[in-house]
């Protein structure tokens, strides 16, 4: 898919890439959602399917605590307050045992409530707040929000289906 470049195509790659990869979710026997046996976000690591949707969730929470940061006036610490870009591999594991209390379906359904937020933010926002200027150095809002969203849910659904081929469950 290309990058998005305005609010109806960002709105169209978020929507689009999510239910894919709800889809896929959606096939996951619960009791193989703890196993970690997916290539990991770290070079070397195994996750399991529970931590890549975790991994979603941090994100895209990330997302909507940076716009209300920016709109309240705040400093906002990107990627995350005690992390460094270098550093995202440390911050995948946070995600995992941020949301490690959540049993499978409840955190697919966190997944789905933080991407209804984002649209809603998104649809809330013009053209020009999305891609007019700057938002963090050189990426636009919007830049930033696909980086967070479609591009990652893409990402996902191609190791679920790695995955899924290597367990027989296509």
């Amino acid at each position: 898919m290309a990058i998005p470049q305005n609010k109806a195509e960002l709105l169209e790659a978020i929507n689009a890439s999510y239910d894919r990869l709800a889809r896929d979710l959606a096939t996951i026997p619960e009791h193989l959602a703890d196993e970690a046996s997916l290539d990991g976000h770290a070079k070397g690591t195994l996750m399991s399917v529970r931590d890549l949707v975790s991994y979603l969730v941090g994100w895209n929470e990330l997302v909507l605590k940076w716009h209300a940061g920016r709109t309240a006036g705040a400093a906002v610490d990107f990627p995350e307050t005690g992390f460094k870009w270098s550093e995202l591999g440390r911050l995948a594991q946070k995600f995992y045992g941020d949301y490690r209390s959540l049993a499978f379906p409840e955190l697919l359904q966190r997944l789905g409530e933080a991407k209804a937020r984002i649209v809603a933010l998104v649809e809330s926002l013009g053209d020009g707040e999305l891609y007019g200027a700057p938002w963090y150095e050189k990426y636009t809002l919007g830049r930033m929000t696909q980086f967070n969203t479609s591009s990652p849910y893409a990402n996902a659904r191609g190791r679920l289906h790695r995955w899924k081929k290597a367990k027989g469950l296509d």
